[in-house]
């Protein structure tokens, strides 16, 4: 399971709530070079992107994924 499928399955199963994911990623500029996002932010995932009001952030620059305090993704 790639990165945006695990994410869509996170987002859309009833067993889950979106809000409860954090998802860590690489972004220029910022300390560290590292932030991070929590699922309400998120307004939509395309193919290469997940779009939240400020940014656009490819699929490949997240490192890690955390839901409900647990990492259940990590490059």
């Amino acid at each position: 399971m790639n990165v945006r499928q695990l994410l869509n399955k996170l987002r859309w199963h009833p067993d889950y709530d979106f809000n409860r994911v954090k998802i860590w990623y690489i972004s220029r500029g910022k300390r560290g070079d590292i932030d991070f996002i929590i699922g309400s932010e998120i307004k939509s995932m395309g193919n290469i992107f997940i779009e939240t009001e400020n940014a656009m952030i490819p699929y490949h620059r997240i490192m890690k994924i955390e839901y409900n305090g647990n990492t259940i993704f990590e490059k």
